[in-house]
């Protein structure tokens, strides 16, 4: 039943281009998900809590959309997701312990590497094919503006205010940057 539906996803595309683009965003949604998750394990009953779980929202919806994505264009996840489901955990956790401008500073971090890196997809899209690749861009899209506006959320939420922030954001900055390299790969 479902191979019509795949196969017409199939036709013509650049499969390692999509391969590589769903992987890493589905091991990105899939790791935004245990971030907060961690943040909501230490901060759920604080003042943040409802601002933490309004974005988890989002990266919910962001996960079961690329979880259709891999099966509609048959991708396979990272093998690194139990490394992930850990290492988000712990990330998220561990910044909600700085308070709630630790977690908001984490945010900040993760969400502008992400929206930058969903830029750098559009881009490579948009010179394969726009037309071809109209679904997969607008998903893109779209969750890439979700990310800024939960970046300018972890900026409204005094996240430059935490504790060493510079040093902070920098060092998840290239957690995210290694993390996206191995993911599109492993």
């Amino acid at each position: 039943l479902r191979l019509c539906s795949t196969r017409g996803a199939l036709d013509g595309v650049n499969k390692p281009v999509i391969d590589r683009v769903i992987r890493v965003d589905h091991a990105g949604e899939f790791g935004a998900n245990r971030i907060y998750a961690g943040q909501m394990a230490v901060l759920g009953r604080s003042t943040a809590g409802p601002i933490i779980q309004q974005m988890w929202n989002q990266e919910k919806d962001h996960l079961k959309k690329f979880n259709e994505l891999m099966v509609a264009y048959r991708v396979r996840p990272t093998v690194l997701l139990p490394f992930w489901n850990v290492a988000g955990f712990v990330l998220g956790a561990g910044t909600a312990l700085l308070g709630k401008k630790g977690a908001m500073a984490c945010t900040v971090a993760v969400e502008e590497s992400i929206s930058d890196h969903y830029n750098s997809q559009i881009r490579t899209l948009m010179q394969e094919d726009p037309e071809k690749y109209k679904e997969l861009l607008q998903v893109i899209k779209q969750f890439r503006d979700d990310e800024r506006e939960h970046h300018d959320i972890g900026l409204e939420h005094d996240a430059e205010a935490a504790p060493a922030y510079s040093i902070l954001k920098t060092a998840i900055q290239l957690g995210c940057k290694a993390a996206i390299f191995l993911s599109e790969r492993i």
